[in-house]
């Protein structure tokens, strides 16, 4: 007995059936909306961490600036309360860089990185969603700040205010694609602290934000040179001395020492931003070991 078996046709949507769905650039958009609105959520679920983001800096701005208040003049009859501002605001941002940045670490251990990893999407919605939502957290925290210094007199609200928070979300940016390169190949969160606190605060004080950068004469000894020739390197001090002019706009810092034009702190402000956030692109893309790290 036979039978005649007759083929089978195989219409075009089965197919594809097994074909996985083309992302578009909408729905990396999307996975990146959430993991930024991921880490506002976990932010303002830890009261200590909101507390502490703006006390500490608070702390140190007001202790630092009326003790050393009476020892220090710069440009304009500025006193250190005045000086101290702006590496105050950058203190604020580097903080909420490193809390936010740290939880690329914790993600992994709990295996949420590497479900997120093994989306379809890609990993750029994961580094801009990380970025994104940290350099938000820190703008906000920084424009709190800056709204009681409005208030209790110690500088002037001018139309320079505008630029100043374009300023400080390019900082942002980058202290956050910064903290995005430090920890991403970490496997421990100890390991994490210790190179954000070798890196991260001397690169902020060495950013013009707690004393002024010396200047380079004839008379300038060999530890000037080297301190001011690091400083001079350091991108956040453009970024620091920009940011004091935009808060001081009627005080003339050529006369203090090191003041470049406004357009070069802009330029080295933007291209900072600009080549952490790709280096932590190339470093996500890179190694996959890190994909693995429990």
């Amino acid at each position: 007995m036979s039978t005649l078996t007759e083929p089978v046709e195989v219409t075009p949507s089965q197919e594809n059936l097994g074909e996985v769905p083309a992302v578009t650039v909408g729905d990396g958009m999307g996975a990146a909306w959430m993991l930024a609105r991921r880490e506002w959520i976990r932010f303002f679920r830890q009261r200590n961490r909101v507390t502490a983001a703006i006390l500490q800096p608070l702390l140190f701005w007001l202790l630092f600036g009326t003790g050393l208040k009476g020892s220090f003049e710069g440009a304009g009859q500025m006193d250190f309360l005045q000086f101290f501002l702006p590496g105050t605001v950058g203190l604020i941002v580097l903080f909420t860089a490193i809390f936010a940045t740290i939880s690329v670490i914790e993600d992994r251990r709990e295996g949420f990185m590497q479900a997120v990893l093994v989306a379809p999407v890609g990993r750029w919605p994961v580094l801009a969603g990380k970025v994104l939502g940290g350099a938000a957290i820190a703008w906000v925290q920084a424009v709190f700040f800056l709204m009681l210094v409005y208030l209790v007199g110690t500088a002037a609200i001018h139309w320079t205010l505008i630029p100043l928070l374009v300023l400080l979300a390019l900082v942002a940016i980058a202290m956050c694609s910064l903290g995005m390169i430090v920890a991403w190949p970490m496997e421990s969160t100890q390991g994490f602290h210790a190179i954000m606190m070798l890196g991260l605060m001397p690169m902020w004080l060495l950013s013009g934000s707690f004393f002024p950068i010396p200047a380079l004469g004839a008379q300038a000894s060999v530890g000037q040179w080297l301190l001011g020739g690091i400083m001079r390197v350091n991108p956040l001090s453009y970024s620091m001395v920009e940011m004091r002019r935009l808060l001081y706009p009627e005080v003339d810092f050529a006369t203090a020492g090191f003041a470049p034009p406004s357009a070069i702190c802009w330029l080295v402000t933007i291209i900072a931003a600009l080549f952490t956030t790709l280096i932590a692109w190339w470093l996500m893309r890179g190694s996959r070991k890190v994909d693995v790290i429990v």
